[in-house]
């Protein structure tokens, strides 16, 4: 759970520097929900850390520094290829929640729920960046962007 609450630390930060770096007023707002929305995924996990007395990583600060800077570029390339981002960043966290999904015992039945639902709520915001016209990314930064990922979540799971 530590690693999803790292993901929703760094979702509030990419999209607070997307909403900063649109001069759209339509695609800023739409930013700004999708983070008031991850606020909800972040405190969840941070309540279901507490419920299994765990923490949170001690590099959140980094986490979101990373993530707000990566935001911020992303957002400078344009709209189209910030909306891009979104759209790869979610289907890959997309991806990472359902292979989490497979490995949670059957009996945790908060930590599913969790889980399950920001799966679905991911999924939304990824299908809302493609309608709203997101640039496909390149092979090459999908590839960078996962394996960034996996050093995040590899970190986060001890740290």
């Amino acid at each position: 759970m530590r690693v999803n609450h790292v993901g929703e630390v760094c979702a509030q930060a990419l999209y607070t520097a997307q909403a900063a770096a649109t001069a759209d007023p339509a695609l800023r707002q739409h930013f700004e929900r999708a983070a008031r929305e991850e606020t909800d995924h972040l405190a969840w996990t941070r309540a279901r850390l507490d419920d299994l007395g765990a923490r949170p990583s001690v590099l959140n600060p980094l986490w979101y520094a990373g993530a707000f800077a990566l935001g911020l570029a992303a957002g400078r390339l344009g709209d189209r290829a910030s909306l891009g981002f979104v759209m790869e960043t979610e289907r890959q966290v997309e991806a990472h929640l359902a292979s989490h999904l497979d490995r949670l015992p059957a009996t945790d039945h908060a930590s599913r729920a969790i889980v399950a639902q920001m799966k679905t709520d991911e999924a939304t915001h990824a299908a809302q960046a493609e309608a709203a016209g997101a640039l496909n990314l390149p092979a090459p930064a999908k590839a960078l962007m996962r394996t960034a990922a996996r050093v995040m979540t590899t970190t986060a799971y001890y740290i």
